[in-house]
This record gives structure tokens, sequence and C-alpha cells, in this order.
């Protein structure tokens, strides 16, 4: 046997998965479809949970120096620019940290570079033609024109929300259906804040926010989250442009931030909702970030919850020669924690986004509340899922307790 560990997929999960494992001498290789990582609009930015999880797995520095962006403040716009909530993130998250951002092709190449140099063997342009679990486990390669099929103590599927992978090795995915969706384009030269977090919602416009996340190098990613609930657009496509920007002045932001910006990259459009798979391994098989469990893409929880993955199993792999074992614990604390957040962001979703009269009755009464007792609010930005989120959570959440309190 060849190898210990094959990885399908050199993103963030699978590239600072092979360094983790590389660097404790198992023999790994990843298979990268691409040989060269495009734009596209997916994460880029680390929550200050997840930058726990990147300092632990020793990346935090190699980002934060090649190709990140640490931003310290979030700053919340309501209404008009003029009307602004600041946080600074480092002094009120437990963690004392703020966002680390970057250009996700950036740090793909830094990540499965990194890979290497701790001694994963990297196929780039290689593709996945099949992944059996078994004892031991094989995966089907395409390389250079030929077919070549492998053997390891452990596969480990890392190659997305769409995982082929995952697909091929027999795992039942379940989904949510879809209440948000999201639209994200990359922009150079606005008169944003490079120093923070911009996101802008309006109170006469509910169901709908614009976030701005700042790259570095005067880029910025620019996010449109709607509700579906009668609100259908069609915000992709270089055409659609002008009609993505409208949407973002509409909720406030200011008519300079755009004046002297242009866009960069794809204009494209997904549904926020939930995928995941229950109990994520099986035989010599194992699933990680997106492929395991991908989150609501509109509250940006991604990269963090895909690094929380990769330091459990990690940990689990290094502590023990039962790999069986280690990646069974896993799989039951991934569970554990990926759905503390998908319920987390149900709730969000459901005050922030669902419309009509009882709705904004219901809003106006729970953001009065949160503004009283500020720990009743549900901060998965600076916690993600590691706070309470039993049924008392969402009662207090919603303040349903002091409703049934006055009956």
């Amino acid at each position: 046997m060849q190898y210990d560990v094959i990885i399908i997929g050199g993103g963030m999960a699978g590239a600072s998965l092979a360094k983790r494992l590389a660097e404790q001498k198992i023999r790994t290789l990843v298979v990268e479809r691409e040989g060269t990582f495009r734009d596209r609009v997916r994460g880029e930015g680390i929550l200050p949970w997840g930058v726990t999880e990147a300092k632990a797995l020793g990346i935090y520095e190699l980002l934060r120096d090649a190709c990140g962006h640490e931003v310290q403040q979030w700053n919340t716009y309501s209404g008009a620019s003029s009307s602004v909530i600041y946080r600074d993130l480092v002094t009120t998250t437990i963690h004392g940290a703020g966002l680390l951002n970057f250009h996700h092709p950036e740090m793909q190449e830094v990540l499965l570079c990194a890979a290497d140099t701790a001694g994963a063997e990297v196929w780039r342009g290689a593709k996945m033609i099949e992944v059996t679990p078994g004892a031991p486990p094989t995966v089907t390669v395409q390389r250079d024109g030929q077919k070549r099929r492998l053997s390891a103590r452990l596969v480990i599927c890392a190659d997305g929300r769409n995982s082929y992978a995952r697909l091929t090795a027999g795992f039942q995915v379940e989904r949510e259906a879809a209440q948000l969706a999201l639209a994200g384009l990359l922009f150079e030269g606005l008169a944003a804040p490079q120093d923070a977090i911009s996101m802008f919602i309006n109170p006469r416009m509910p169901g709908q926010f614009a976030t701005f996340f700042p790259l570095g190098k005067q880029r910025h990613r620019v996010y449109f989250v709607y509700t579906l609930q009668g609100q259908e657009r069609r915000l992709c496509g270089v055409h659609n442009i002008p009609l993505f920007i409208n949407e973002c002045r509409q909720v406030g932001v200011p008519e300079e931030w755009f004046a002297s910006g242009a866009p960069v990259g794809p204009l494209a459009m997904f549904q926020g909702a939930c995928t995941w798979v229950a109990t994520p391994c099986r035989t010599g098989v194992v699933l990680v970030g997106d492929a395991a469990g991908a989150s609501n893409p509109s509250f940006g929880c991604g990269l963090s919850l895909t690094l929380r993955d990769v330091r459990v199993l990690s940990e689990q792999l290094l502590a023990t020669d039962d790999w069986e074992a280690a990646t069974a614990s896993y799989a039951r604390q991934h569970d554990d924690y990926y759905a503390k957040l998908q319920r987390k962001e149900a709730w969000l979703t459901q005050l922030f986004f669902e419309l009509g009269p009882a709705a904004n009755q219901r809003r106006a009464y729970v953001m009065h509340l949160h503004r009283k007792e500020p720990d009743r609010h549900v901060d998965i930005i600076g916690i993600g899922p590691d706070d309470r989120c039993d049924e008392r959570a969402r009662q207090r959440f919603f303040g349903e307790d002091i409703l049934q309190a006055q009956l």
C-alpha cells in the first residue's frame, strides 16, 4: 500500500488536512482536479471561532502573511450610512480575534503548496473517477490520460458541497428546503472601508441585506442576501451586475462606494440552504468540510466549520492507530456541532427573513429585547456552534420565556 491517506480535493479542507498529516510523517496523497485555481464566488472569511481553529492547525500565520487580510471591526448600518453599530470583534468575542479574509484562489494555492512542502504528494489536474469503501478503500484516478486504481488505509473526501467522491462512495445526502438566496461579486477600487466588514440592512425592506468583505489589495467581495418568500430575482451573469448594484443601494449602501470601483469577477447566485450527510464516515472513507456538511452560505460560517472538521479529524487520527474508531469519533463530534450551527442558522433565518405582519411584530419585539439583554442573541460570528442551542436557548432567543411567564 503506497499511501496511508488519499485526500480527494485540494481546497482548504484537503490541503490543510494534508499538511497536518504529512507533518506527522503520514504518507498522504492529494488528488486535485484543477491545475490552476480560478475565481469563483466562495467563502473568503474565517470568523473569530474559525481563527482559533486555524491557529490550532498552524496555518493562521501562513495565510495571514501570504494572502490574508485581518479585519477587527464589524459595522452594521441600519437604514442609512449615518446609523451604524460598531463592533470590535477582538474585544467582544471569547476568542479575542477578528476575521481573516483572503481571495479564495490565493488561499487554495498557499495551502496546497504548504501541503507539498510538508511532504504530501500532490497531483494537480487529476480527475477522481470513483471511491470504493472497504478494507482497504480504493480510489480510481485519471491522470495524464491514464486510469490508476489506488488503495490506502483511509480515503478522505474533501471536494466540496457538490462532492462527486461522496456520491460514488454511496453516501446519502440530506438537503433542507431553500428559504434564502445570495449573490456575490468581486470588486476592485470600491470606496468602502478596508478595515471593517460592512453590513447594510434597511428596516423598511426586511428580508435582505448586503455585506462587504475587504480582501486586501483594494478588493472587496460583495454579497446580497434575500428571502425567497415572494422575492424571486436573477442576480447572476454580467448583464445583471447593474441590478445587483441597485439592490445593494436599496438597502442603504452609499452611491459613492460604487462610483470608483469596478467588478472584476463573476456574478454568481446560490441558494441559501444546508446540505449534509448524517454520520459522515463508512468503512475506510470519511467526509470533511462541505462534503460532510455545508452550512447555509448566507451566514458565512463555511470556512470556520471546515477548519473545525480538519482539526477534529486530524486530532483523532493522530491520537490512535485505530483509525476506524478515530473516524467514528470524528463523525459523532461533527454531527453534534453541525446540528447546533444548523439550528442557530434556522433561528436567524426565521427572525430576520420571514415576511408579513406577524413576522414584523416578532422581529420588533425580539430586536428590542436583544438590545436590553444581549446574551439572548445567537452570536454565530463570535462563538459559532459552541454556546447553548437547546429548546430553552431557542425560547430565550425569541423571548418566548417572557411571554410564557406573562400567561
